[in-house]
């Protein structure tokens, strides 16, 4: 089956949504958002490669995640978990290290929904302290990297289940 990523951003609201379903459990799914050795194989544009700096996977954790390109240019991200729930829900901060002005950071929550026939839905909640915030983000690109990271996924999912 071919499941399509859909961003939604409605004009003047400083909110976002990614929404995509995977043929694969939740508690699966879940598992690649929140395994370190998961994680580095999916989540990155297919042009970048990804590391992870800091990753504690806990309520009250922290995080900070590097893609680097072909000439070695490094695009790092950080946040903070504030909620994990296994396999529902992750809240946590998102920013992106290399805006030129800094305090930028969006508020995600992560849900994860169980579906008939093995399936799951995942919807991302971003809230942004501005909708010149949001719409930055969305401009950025940010579309394209969300893309191919869920393409990578559904590889990754798919020799998991086997």
């Amino acid at each position: 089956m071919s499941n399509k990523t859909i961003i939604s951003a409605e004009p003047n609201k400083q909110e976002l949504f990614i929404i995509r379903e995977f043929d694969a459990p939740r508690e699966l799914v879940y598992k690649a958002f929140t395994e370190r050795e998961l994680i580095t194989q999916w989540l990155s544009p297919c042009t970048l490669k990804m590391s992870i700096d800091t990753y504690e996977n806990k309520s009250h954790g922290a995080w900070r995640f590097i893609h680097t390109d072909e000439a070695g240019n490094e695009y790092a991200f950080n946040g903070t978990i504030h909620e994990v729930c296994p396999p529902e829900r992750i809240v946590r901060t998102f920013e992106f290290e290399g805006l030129p002005m800094k305090g930028e950071v969006s508020l995600e929550f992560a849900t994860f929904e169980a579906l008939p026939n093995n399936r799951s839905k995942l919807t991302v909640q971003a809230i942004y302290k501005s909708v010149a915030s949001r719409d930055g983000h969305v401009n950025s690109g940010m579309e394209h990297g969300v893309v191919d990271s869920h393409h990578a996924l559904d590889e990754l999912l798919a020799t998991l289940k086997k």
